[in-house]
Parts: C-alpha cells; structure tokens; sequence
C-alpha cells in the first residue's frame, strides 16, 4: 500500500509526457534540439516515477562488488552493486533525482536575481547601472569554483547553501546579458508608448522589456543548467555538495574513485560518470537546437 505522500509525485509523471510532447512539438524544426530534449525528459521522467518503479532500496547494503548483469541473493542485478552492496540501478535513477531539484532550483533562483538587476540596470541607468555593474564586476574577477568552494566552507555543504553559491557565481553574468538586451530595447517606440501613458517603471521592465529578452535568456538557461549540473557533482565530489547518505551522482563517483581503479569494477564509475554527462549533453544540445531555430526566423 502506498502512504499519502507516495502519491504526491504521481500527477507529475502524465504532466511530464504531456510536457514532452508539447516541447517536441515545437522543438520538430531542429533534430539537434529534439535528442537534446528526449535526453533531458528521460531523466526527468526517471526523477518523478523513482518512487513508483520496482527498485530496490538505494540505501540498503545486500551483496557487495556484484557485477553487472548478475544475480546474488536470488536478485538479479542489471547495474551491479557498489563496494557497500547497494544496488547501483536504483541508486542511479534515484540520484537523479537531487542532482535535477537542485540544479534546476539554483540555476531559477540566479535567473530571477540576475534578470531582474540586470532589467534596472538597463533600463534605469545612471547610478543603478553603475553601483549594479561594480558589484557583478567584483563577483566575476573571481574563479566561479573558488567562489563556489570559499561560499560553501563559509555556510556549509547542503542543498540550500548551493542554490546561495550558485546564485552568486551566475547571477552576474546573467545579469551583464539581460543589461545588454534591455539598453537595446529600451529605446523601442512601444517602450515609448508605455513612458507616455505614465505606467511605473517597474510594469515597464516585466510587461514591455522582460517577454522580448527571453529568447537569449532560455538559450543562456538551457547552457547554464548544464554548468550547474556539472557544479553540483563537482562540489559534491569535492564533500562540499549534497551530503549522504542519499544517492547523488557525484557522491557516487567520489565512492568510487579509488575501487573503480581496477577494470573489474570500473562499473561503479562508469555509471554516475555516464548518467551526469547524458543529462549535461541533452541540455547543450537544447541550447544548440534553440540557437539554431533563432537563426532560422
């Protein structure tokens, strides 16, 4: 029997295939950005159906350094098992599921602090722009991973803490493209009409010059979720990320950096390593695929 909040994942499945259909819909002029976006939704829909799928459980120790395709215990292990006995199969599709909440939640979170500093700076100019500009200048002369490693030994390794670090690394150069954009736009005759009819600047940057950036900035953000993606294994490679004992991808091949060693095992390896450069892959080439239907219009 499944408990209420089993079932709280349950809508999102259907809602994902619909999404998936919607997107390869309008993604058909670009072959690019159809496998980009297939890769992408695979692990998505891997991500919300992980509680309704037969898996064992990630956690649990059962027959350790089982190979690939073998069976121990009377289970049969697809993907083998790690140096602790956990089935790497459901630590794989489970895994994915922290590396997309977070990488998708830190790369939003800095989208919406750098679009919405980079539409003042653009638009208000004059001091906004200057002090707005000093500041991301002053975050961007540093190294994006030395500014990841001082935030996180500053607050400590967790979920929250990334989407802080992340914020602050990319925020700046979000907003550096979003101030581009906007000082072009904002001399546009319908921005105009909008000062003359006297509405608030404020409505003027969302309703009049936020809807015509966007396209840059889905492009950027399809790119971004992929630098984020390789930030979060990073730092949990590292001990500074997404902490056990949960399964995540760069926790995984921090684990098994030293048994992988041997060719026996490189398995342990070669799955994580695998899962986070598909996930990487297919939003570069959404990003790709994107970039060249621009063109096309």
């Amino acid at each position: 029997m499944f408990g209420a909040n089993q079932f709280v994942l349950l809508p999102a499945i259907p809602a994902t295939i619909l999404l998936y259909g919607v997107a390869f819909y309008n993604f058909r002029e670009s072959t690019t950005a159809i496998i980009g976006l297939t890769l992408v939704f695979f692990w998505l829909l891997m991500a919300v159906s992980a509680p309704y799928l037969p898996l064992l459980d990630p956690n649990k120790p059962i027959a350790p350094f089982a190979l690939p395709f073998s069976e121990k215990r009377d289970i049969f292990f697809w993907l083998g098992t790690d140096f602790k006995g956990r089935d790497m199969l459901s630590r794989m599709i489970w895994g994915c599921q922290r590396v997309i909440v977070w990488g998708v939640t830190a790369t939003f979170v800095a989208y919406v602090v750098g679009t919405l500093f980079g539409l003042i700076a653009g638009y208000l100019s004059g001091w906004w722009d200057e002090i707005i500009s000093f500041l991301a200048n002053v975050l961007l002369s540093f190294p994006v991973m030395v500014l990841f490693i001082v935030i996180l030994n500053y607050l400590g390794p967790s979920g929250f803490n990334i989407v802080v670090a992340v914020t602050f690394a990319s925020a700046p150069a979000i907003m550096r493209i979003v101030r581009g954009l906007t000082l072009d736009i904002k001399t546009r005759d319908y921005v105009y009409a909008a000062q003359t009819r006297g509405e608030h600047p404020f409505y003027i940057m969302i309703i009049e010059l936020l809807p015509n950036v966007r396209g840059p900035i889905i492009v950027d953000a399809c790119l971004r979720l992929g630098y984020t993606t390789v930030a979060i294994t990073t730092l949990t490679f590292l001990g500074l990320g997404l902490q056990p004992p949960d399964p995540d991808w760069g926790l995984m091949i921090r684990e098994a950096a030293k048994t992988a060693m041997l060719w026996k095992f490189s398995y342990m390896l070669l799955v994580p390593a695998l899962s986070v450069s598909t996930l990487i892959l297919g939003f570069n080439l959404m990003a790709d695929g994107l970039r060249e239907m621009s063109l096309r219009d």
